[in-house]
């Protein structure tokens, strides 16, 4: 698989720099390098590649206005470079893959790059999957309700997040996703319980379902999801009602009308 990647940056000892960082990855192909903002977007919706290195201070269009400009066709993946750590959130919150400080450090480049694959082979087996189903639907209809019944078991694992960026308390985390205990919803707000913390996530429960794999996730109360792979013990409870005893010894209480997430804890 090969990164179609373009640079930009209007300080072209940065671009040589990166260049011959990027030399030490063979599925790294540059397709073209570009000094300013607006260069970068003719360049990115003539060539539509698979990443993009970004400088963010530069004159006329910076980073991010980059990024605001191609709202309205399919972005590449984003990889910020800058001298400046104070953009650090912004950044994130434009779903930038990594914030890369200059000079460039070649293992966090590869940590980057690393990424970078993961993504984009989630989503190219997700883009292939839609052309089978297009082919399917075209060709063999009755293929559809068994390829798309097949699914079920495994609901393309691929579309949901690994880590969530987490804006808190003036900071970015990066959660792995795999680490979440549980999850409580307070209005529009979401509090995100790991073993060793607590962070504010501003995002309805509703939205935040969809990023999570649903054989993991699970919502067992109104306002509460929690992660089944960290249940150890059920404890019933009066009314039909139960609680949930998980890995750091919390315990969360099942309402009634989630209970058929318990069976699959009782056989």
């Amino acid at each position: 698989m090969t990164i179609r990647t373009i640079l930009v940056d209007d300080e072209s000892l940065a671009i040589q720099g990166l260049k011959l960082r990027l030399e030490a990855h063979e599925d790294v192909e540059i397709v073209e390098t570009c000094s300013n903002g607006r260069e970068a977007i003719r360049a990115i919706k003539t060539h539509k590649p698979d990443l993009v290195f970004l400088d963010i201070q530069m004159p006329g269009f910076d980073g991010f206005s980059v990024v605001q400009g191609l709202m309205e066709v399919e972005p590449p993946l984003f990889i910020f470079c800058t001298a400046y750590s104070d953009h650090a959130i912004r950044a994130f919150e434009a779903q930038a893959v990594d914030y890369l400080m200059k000079p460039v450090e070649e293992g966090r480049l590869a940590d980057a790059l690393d990424r970078v694959r993961q993504r984009l082979s989630e989503r190219r087996q997700v883009q292939e999957a839609e052309k089978l189903r297009e082919v399917l639907a075209e060709v063999a209809p009755d293929a559809m309700t068994e390829f798309d019944s097949g699914d079920e078991d495994a609901p393309a694992a691929n579309r949901f997040e690994k880590l969530i960026n987490i804006k808190d308390r003036g900071q970015i985390f990066r959660v792995d996703v795999d680490s979440i205990e549980r999850i409580d919803a307070a209005g529009d707000y979401m509090c995100i319980y790991t073993a060793d913390n607590s962070l504010i996530l501003r995002e309805t429960m509703k939205d935040l379902e969809k990023r999570l794999d649903p054989r993991n996730f699970q919502r067992v109360h109104r306002s509460t999801i929690v992660n089944l792979s960290q249940v150890r013990q059920v404890k019933p409870h009066t009314n039909g009602e139960c609680f949930l005893v998980l890995e750091s010894g919390a315990q969360v209480k099942v309402s009634r009308s989630y209970r058929d997430v318990v069976a699959r804890f009782v056989h």
